[in-house]
């Protein structure tokens, strides 16, 4: 692997020079062809990182690895992940990017945050979890110090407590509620889920069977915080998370309004840091669903525009989230989102955009649409290479896409991850950075699985150990931080990276 490092004023010149010469040489030059394909090496995310001696020769034992990995019959990114989760974790790579210091995770759910074991052995095992089925082969729950009063659609209530006692083995009663918190599945995922529809319609339900535990306040609390431990665990010292801002209720009924739940999220934060110096924090983005009507949108508009006024270190702006293909478009809601300017109030946008692979339809001028709003980042993207202008657009302005590998593979936009957008995008350094989604909901945790993902599937072999430094760099500079603030996590992040590369550059990892 060539590691080349020329300066980008310098790089063009060369670009310009070498393609005149193309012109007027009459026979193949091979000093030429190693010329251009330097000048192209340089042109990827990280080429032209210039590498300490320690950092070359990891990047050596990872090429290596990597080149011993792409020959595998069983190749994990050109597999669906459910397939391929336990080849990866066998491989040496991912074992060596659990260790990296990976930065920050830019776009994650507030519910699908934590590991479903978690939820099911720690979460339901508590006392007053009621549970009722649905009639769509879906489950709910509640907290309630009494009989919960009967919900539509479903079965009566049922005390898990009470359950459980009359059960023998409660190991299978555990894994169906598994089951239904998470679209993971040992059987054939192209089988189970065999089109978008079919997908996300689990997805959904998913979703609303977490919700009742995770919004009890209790659990509430507890969550964010392993949420913020899996994280940790995994190497990521920053988080963004997008939430819902859901009203979180008492065992009595009693519900709490957004403020409180924004301040429990704050406090909660400020207690993780307090014992864990070396994380530097969340922020939270408000978002609301783009199904909704133009005046439920316009409230939750103006909702995070006070929210920003009372924590405006802590919320870092607002969002549309939900299936874009069957939402509104974001040009449907242009009023409503204009409501800041009209103001004179800043209020970040981070639009979900692009997450689509119909091509021409309304949904599919979003990535347009989000930058003429001033989004700061883009959610997703995977429609970008069909939308010139956007790309050029969010390559001058600087405007990250927030690649999800897995979340895309998953709910069906792509099988192969070879053939991902993102590795067009990587090999012209366009500004992105590596997230996760929902990991709980795919059976991933924290950043490892998608980082994997992106640098052996869609970064190919020319992808190195510079692409995975700027990556992770990336996830700072593209973050809400203030400038202070990134300057002050990247020398946080850059001490962790040096003693990963001292520590790994020998380790013998097979």
């Amino acid at each position: 692997m060539m590691a080349v490092h020329l300066q980008r004023p310098l790089a063009a010149m060369c670009c310009l020079f070498l393609y005149c010469l193309i012109g007027v040489l009459s026979s193949p030059d091979p000093r030429l062809r190693e010329a251009l394909i330097e000048l192209e090496a340089s042109m990827q995310t990280g080429g032209q990182m210039v590498l300490t001696d320690a950092e070359q020769r990891l990047d050596a034992l990872l090429l290596k690895l990597k080149q011993e990995e792409m020959s595998r019959e069983d190749f994990p990114p050109a597999m669906h992940f459910f397939r391929a989760k336990h080849l990866i974790q066998t491989s040496p790579i991912f074992r060596l990017l659990q260790k990296m210091p990976k930065g920050g995770a830019l776009h994650v759910h507030d519910v699908s945050m934590v590991d479903v074991e978690w939820l099911v052995k720690n979460v339901t095992y508590r006392p007053h979890c009621y549970m009722c089925s649905t009639d769509n082969m879906s489950v709910r729950f509640i907290f309630s110090s009494q009989s919960p009063k009967p919900l539509a659609r479903c079965s009566p209530w049922v005390l898990l407590e009470n359950l459980r006692a009359k059960i023998v083995n409660t190991t299978d009663l555990d894994n169906s509620i598994r089951g239904n918190l998470s679209l993971f599945t040992d059987r054939d995922p192209e089988a189970v889920y065999p089109s978008q529809d079919v997908v996300w319609d689990r997805f959904e339900q998913a979703f609303q069977a977490v919700w009742g535990l995770v919004t009890y306040a209790p659990v509430f609390r507890d969550y964010f915080y392993q949420g913020l431990t899996q994280f940790y665990t995994d190497n990521v010292m920053y988080l963004e998370l997008r939430a819902m801002l859901p009203e979180v209720y008492e065992l009595d009924g009693s519900t709490h309004n957004k403020a409180w739940t924004m301040k429990t999220y704050q406090d909660i934060t400020k207690q993780f840091v307090s014992t864990h110096p070396d994380f530097f924090g969340a922020r939270i983005i408000f978002t609301h669903q783009r199904r909704a009507n133009i005046s439920a949108v316009a409230e939750a508009v103006k909702e995070a525009m006070q929210l920003k006024k009372d924590f405006p270190d802590f919320l870092a702006g607002f969002d549309l989230v939900g299936r874009e293909d069957r939402g509104k478009p974001l040009w449907y809601f242009r009023d409503a989102l204009s409501l800041p300017a009209k103001k004179g109030v800043q209020l970040p946008y981070f639009f979900h955009a692009g997450e689509t692979d119909l091509e021409g339809t309304e949904v599919d001028q979003n990535l347009l649409d989000a930058l003429l709003l001033n989004t700061s980042r883009i959610g997703h993207g995977f429609a970008l290479l069909r939308h010139p202008v956007a790309k050029d657009l969010s390559r001058k302005r600087g405007v990250a896409v927030e690649v999800c590998p897995i979340s895309n593979q998953v709910l069906k936009l792509v099988n192969d991850l070879r053939n991902h957008p993102a590795a067009a995008l990587m090999l012209e350094n366009h500004p992105l950075v590596i997230s996760s989604d929902d990991p709980a909901m795919f059976g991933a945790s924290g950043l490892s699985y998608d980082f994997y993902e992106a640098f052996v599937g869609f970064g190919g072999i020319k992808s190195h150990i510079g692409s995975l430094k700027e990556l992770a760099m990336n996830s700072i500079r593209y973050s809400s931080l203030s400038r202070e603030q990134q300057k002050e996590a990247l020398l946080l992040w850059q001490r962790r990276w040096n003693t990963f590369v001292t520590e790994n550059e020998f380790l013998k990892i097979n």
